[in-house]
Formats: C-alpha cells, sequence, structure tokens
C-alpha cells in the first residue's frame, strides 16, 4: 500500500473537474485513492483511470492501489458479494486492493446514504458479514479485506470468528479530531498462524500520533 493516498470525498465541483483532477493525481505521482459507495466518486474515479491508461500516464490498472467501503445499508451477509460488484463496475475493475466495513452498524437495505437516520438503524450481524468479506477475498475481487471506524472491542470480537483478520482499520484523523481514545492509528502484526502480536490489544505493535504523519 503506497503511504500517500488520495481521498475522493465530497468533491463539490462537478464530475468532469474531479475527474481532471483525479488524472492530475495521477501525473503529479499518487497511485492510492480512496473512494466509497457513499462518497459518489467511484464512477468518476474509474473513468479518470481508464483515461490514464489509454493516454499512457500510466500502463494499466495495475499501478494503482485502490481502496472502497462497504456502505451501512449494505452490512448485510447477503449484500456483500453484489455491493462490491456494484463498486468494481462502476469503478470498470475486476478488483480492489482493499474492501473495508466502512462503519461497524448497520441499516435497513435501501435507505438513504447520509445522514443515516436512527429509525433505518437494525442489529449488525458482524460475524455474517465477516465471512462475506472474506468471501470477496476468497474469490478475487479484493486482494484484501479490513474495517473502518472499529474500535479494539469490536476488533477482539472478530477475532473470535475471522478466518482471515483484518488488514486494515482505517480511522480518521486530523487536528479537529484527534481520536484520543484510539492515540492516533494503530498498527497491527499478525503471525503465520493469524494470532495477534501481541495477544493483548492494550500492547498493540505500533502507533503514529497526528505528530508522527
Amino acid at each position: 500500500m503506497p503511504l500517500l493516498g488520495l481521498g475522493t470525498f465530497e468533491f463539490s465541483f462537478g464530475p468532469e473537474k474531479a475527474k481532471l483532477a483525479f488524472i492530475e493525481a495521477i501525473r503529479i505521482g499518487y497511485r492510492h485513492f480512496d473512494t466509497a459507495a457513499p462518497y459518489g466518486s467511484e464512477g468518476v474515479l474509474g473513468e479518470a483511470i481508464s483515461e490514464a491508461v489509454q493516454t499512457g500516464l500510466i500502463r494499466s490498472r495495475n499501478e494503482l492501489f485502490i481502496t472502497s467501503k462497504l456502505w451501512c445499508h449494505d452490512n448485510h451477509p447477503e449484500l456483500v458479494l453484489p455491493a462490491i460488484r456494484c463498486s468494481l463496475r462502476k469503478l470498470k475493475m475486476e478488483y480492489l486492493d482493499l474492501y473495508l466495513i466502512h462503519w461497524p452498524i448497520r441499516a435497513k437495505p435501501g435507505s438513504q446514504f447520509i445522514p443515516l437516520r436512527k429509525e433505518d438503524l437494525v442489529p449488525f450481524d458482524l460475524k455474517g458479514v465477516w465471512k462475506a468479506m472474506e468471501q470477496c477475498q476468497r474469490l478475487g475481487l479484493a486482494k484484501s479485506i479490513g474495517v473502518s471506524n472499529f474500535t479494539t472491542k469490536r476488533l477482539n470480537e472478530m477475532l473470535t470468528f475471522a478466518k482471515i483478520p483484518p488488514a486494515v482499520n482505517q480511522v480518521e484523523m486530523n487536528p479537529a479530531w484527534r481520536q484520543k481514545k484510539t492515540e492516533g492509528i494503530l498498527c497491527y502484526k499478525w503471525n503465520k498462524c493469524d494470532s495477534i502480536l501481541p495477544p493483548r490489544w492494550e500492547g498493540f505493535v505500533g502507533w503514529k500520533s497526528c505528530s508522527g504523519i
């Protein structure tokens, strides 16, 4: 995974300008792009990447690292595969480098993207959803799978049943949102037996605070 990536959330200047911005990002060296179903940027990003290949900025999509995410109203075991396939169609790709569960909550199918309404929230079957995520990786639709915005409590829960441990827990940090409870971005290390090293989250392998980014 490239250390520097470009987020594609909330562009307010229209799809054509967004596409030009993504193409320019590729031209100046960006190789990691982060998108998600509710961002509305998957289709535009896919067009930009196709054009970058056609014009010779990159030789193929394989030179890029693409992350997308499973939104809350698709956090149902039977909807995970249709959701990733929908994202891949929009991106015009055969696989994602990384696919994440966007939030550890579930909304009713077909409910609005943002904001989520309290009346649309339903109990989250994490075990069932993660099993479907593992299937995405086994089918080659995602090279790696992970989570986003998960607490250590949720991660510990996952480790009791995950056959494929999450490769990433993506957590937002910025000067306005310091994430003091996580003390930064946690970095996890797994041994060959898929157990965490060290065995307790309190002794996680390492972290970087805002000042270290």
